[in-house]
């Protein structure tokens, strides 16, 4: 059962975080508009969830965009697609009771109408409620199933991880860690370099922003990389390639340094790299492994409740900050998952 349930209202009206502008790369505010409508009510096999935690995640850049991604673009004038933790105020479905908190696709809104399909994991788990949004959320349940399933880490290991403290690095780090690897994180700010070394139990990290970042990293790495889990591209992508050790595996999960896929980026050539490296090159989406969600949320749990593994949230209060929120995380501004408190 959850726990550090925070007080929540039943308004009367549905405030929504509207797109009404498709935005050429990253959302910003102005491409939303907030607006109300009815509380809707559920037919005959749905639910109602009044949404508490709203989440802020990468890829709802893609989600928003009319560049080619992995699903259709949110259609303009409709709520904007997001994941959130909520509770079941109705119910006409027997397997949803009232009073059951979920963790879903119910949109940046107070109320959605929901069906089992929109459900990715009840929350049942002894944890702060917050932790079904960030721990056990798409961002903690990728960076152990993509690193574990793709990567393949093992004692001994070189692990290098870009945005080394953000919501996704921050946990691939300390499961790292808790698999005997040597845990490098690249960051671009001092204090997540700080807060990387000193509350995610990386052994070295280095601020890319500063300059030499290949030198860096070949100090840092001694016999090369052997599992790298990218969630930048671009040239942080390119320098670590030419420190990857034979063998070594690539993670990619996201692409956050690009600014836009239209057009296509130019960059150098890693097709030798990847040859002669003998490198395996893997991406990784979180929907494409729904199957195994429930068994790695039961384990990322017991690793924080074993105390291996920590979770830090940075949280807004009130929907009025959703619009800015995904050019704030891309921005770098956040310091642990971000989610917006509208209980």
């Amino acid at each position: 059962m959850p726990t550090e349930i925070p007080a929540y209202s039943s308004p009367s009206r549905n405030r929504q975080v509207l797109l009404t502008t498709r935005p050429a790369g990253v959302p910003q505010a102005s491409d939303f508009t907030l607006g109300s409508s009815d509380v809707p009510k559920p037919g005959e096999g749905e639910f109602l969830v009044r949404n508490i935690y709203l989440s802020v995640d990468p890829a709802q850049r893609g989600w928003a965009s009319s560049e080619a991604n992995y699903s259709a673009p949110v259609p303009l004038g409709g709520p904007m697609r997001a994941l959130a933790v909520g509770v079941v105020t109705e119910s006409r479905n027997p397997d949803f009771g009232e009073g059951q908190f979920l963790y879903g696709w119910f949109g940046w809104q107070d109320y959605a109408v929901a069906t089992p399909q929109q459900v990715i994991l009840r929350a049942t788990q002894d944890l702060p409620l917050t932790a079904f949004g960030s721990l056990l959320g798409i961002n903690g349940i990728t960076a152990y199933l993509a690193l574990t399933e793709l990567g393949r880490p093992k004692a001994g290991d070189t692990l290098v991880v870009s945005t080394a403290a953000g919501s996704v690095g921050s946990f691939v780090g300390q499961i790292g860690k808790s698999l005997g690897c040597r845990c490098i994180g690249l960051t671009g700010d001092d204090r997540k370099v700080a807060l990387c070394e000193e509350r995610y139990g990386y052994d070295v990290a280095i601020n890319y922003k500063s300059g030499a970042l290949d030198e860096a990293l070949a100090a840092a790495v001694l016999d090369g990389v052997n599992v790298y889990f990218d969630n930048t591209g671009g040239m942080i992508l390119d320098t670590v390639l030419r420190r990857m050790a034979v063998g070594g595996r690539l993670v990619q999960c996201g692409t956050a340094s690009i600014d836009s896929w239209n057009p296509l980026p130019t960059g150098p050539r890693n097709e030798r790299e990847i040859l002669t490296r003998r490198l395996v090159w893997s991406g990784f989406v979180i929907f494409d492994h729904m199957a195994r969600y429930a068994k790695a949320a039961d384990e990322m749990a017991r690793l924080h409740q074993a105390g291996t593994l920590g979770f830090d949230t940075d949280l807004a209060k009130g929907i009025e900050h959703a619009p800015g929120a995904i050019a704030s995380l891309y921005a770098g501004e956040n310091l642990g998952k971000k989610l917006i408190f509208i209980g």
